[in-house]
C-alpha cells in the first residue's frame, strides 16, 4: 500500500478547510468539488497521450529518414550534431512549458515517458529538415 504524505497533508488541510474555514474565502461546494474531479477525470491519461502521439510522429519520421541509405560523408558527425540540436530545441520546449506551468507530472515515470517523446520528436523533426528538404 503506497501513500503520498502530500496528498495526505492535503486532504487533511481540505477536512479542515471544510469546517473551520470562512465561508467567504471561496471554499468549494460540493458540486464544484464534483466538477473538479470530472475534470481530472478527463484529462487522466493526457500526458501519456501526447507522449504516444510524440513517438508515433518521431518513428513515422525517422522512417521517413532512415528508408534510404545516408549520404557516406560524415553522416555519424552529422547525427551527432542534429542530435545535438534537437536536444536544445527540446529544452527550450521544455523552458517554454516550464514558464506556462504546463511542466508537471504526477510521478517520476510520466515525466520521464513524456521528456524522452519530446526529444525523440525534436531530433526526428531535425533529422527530416536536414536530409529530406535539400536545403543544406
Amino acid at each position: 500500500m503506497s501513500w503520498n504524505i502530500f496528498e495526505t497533508v492535503e486532504f487533511v488541510l481540505d477536512f479542515l478547510d471544510l469546517f473551520f474555514g470562512n465561508p467567504s474565502s471561496g471554499s468549494l461546494s460540493y458540486d464544484d468539488k464534483f466538477r473538479r474531479t470530472k475534470k481530472t477525470r478527463k484529462t487522466k491519461y493526457l500526458v501519456e497521450k501526447i507522449s504516444s502521439v510524440f513517438i508515433i510522429i518521431a518513428l513515422i519520421l525517422l522512417f521517413i529518414v532512415f528508408k534510404d541509405p545516408l549520404p557516406a560523408e560524415n553522416y555519424v558527425q552529422t547525427l551527432i550534431v542534429a542530435s545535438l540540436i534537437g536536444v536544445a530545441v527540446s529544452m527550450i520546449f521544455f523552458f517554454i512549458l516550464h514558464t506556462l506551468e504546463f511542466y508537471h507530472f504526477k510521478n517520476i515515470f510520466q515525466w520521464l515517458f513524456f521528456s524522452c517523446s519530446a526529444i525523440l520528436f525534436c531530433i526526428s523533426v531535425v533529422l527530416c529538415i536536414y536530409f529530406e528538404s535539400g536545403l543544406f
